[in-house]
């Protein structure tokens, strides 16, 4: 997938999009597949009287079909409810620190100049691109459309995973995202696993060659990160443990407080705090 720069149009298709992130709501969700294609039929018709071009939902949903493995990995995220000690161990924390210490050393010059623009340092960023995709070594298998359409009918959470819908749609419409993308369970695009929504708002440029590849360009996927945490408030000097001001950040990362003490440790690890 290929994730090119915005331009005056894609704002404006933004826009669009984002005035009309409520509209589905009215078509029926379930807590199973039955009823998907009926679901399909009326979010096309709620999105395109809300504005959204048909030739683009018909685009999509050509691709489109309900993914059980998202429904699986939705309902068994249980690494969740380890300890802290256990989720390291499961998410291979000692090995991240290590290898990520020789990422920060042979990525220096990147690393600076993330810092310089977005006020934050190498080591929580390491550890999300660690932990969420090994360095981006395995990205995901699953379908990035059918995931994020899939949740949008799932009950369990439907407007939450209506608006990434729509921001998914809103790649598309721009260019931004490919109908065969792939990427993880939920939607998550790239090496730091970003949801559409935050594609949109929080995608940089970082290797400066006029596009913002989250999949293939590390630099634009930390950049990127790096972009998102300051945008939930990092402040550029302070510290990011728990109990000070830039932790409340990592808490924007993920929901989970195994998670976010896991980038806090891993990040100080590989900073040498």
């Amino acid at each position: 997938m290929r994730l090119s720069s915005f331009s005056a149009a894609a704002l404006l298709t933004a826009a669009v999009f984002s005035m009309t992130a409520g509209s589905a709501a009215a078509a029926q969700c379930s807590s199973t597949s039955a009823g998907f294609d009926q679901w399909i039929d009326e979010f096309k018709q709620e999105a395109s009287s809300q504005g959204v071009n048909p030739s683009v939902l018909n685009k999509v949903f050509s691709t489109v079909s309900y993914n059980a493995a998202t429904i699986r990995a939705d309902r068994g995220m249980k690494s969740y409810k380890l300890s802290f000690d256990q989720f390291m161990q499961k998410r291979g924390g000692a090995a991240i620190i290590s290898r990520g210490k020789g990422m920060k050393k042979n990525n220096a010059a990147l690393f600076a100049r993330i810092e310089q623009r977005y006020g934050v340092p190498a080591g929580p960023l390491i550890a999300i691109w660690g932990m969420e995709t090994g360095f981006g070594g395995f990205q995901g298998k699953e379908h990035t459309l059918s995931a994020v359409a899939t949740l949008a009918f799932d009950c369990r959470r439907t407007e939450y995973f209506t608006d990434q819908l729509y921001a998914a749609l809103e790649l598309v419409a721009s260019n931004e995202l490919s109908l065969t993308a792939v990427g993880a369970a939920h939607g998550e695009i790239g090496q730091t696993q970003f949801l559409p929504r935050n594609v949109v708002r929080y995608g940089v440029d970082g290797d400066g060659d006029g596009r913002i590849d989250l999949v293939r360009s590390k630099a634009d996927a930390l950049a990127s990160t790096a972009n998102f945490l300051k945008g939930h408030g990092w402040q550029a000097g302070a510290g990011y443990q728990q109990g000070q001001p830039n932790f409340a950040a990592i808490q924007g990362w993920n929901a989970a407080t195994v998670y976010q003490q896991a980038i806090a440790y891993i990040g100080a690890q590989i900073d040498g705090q």
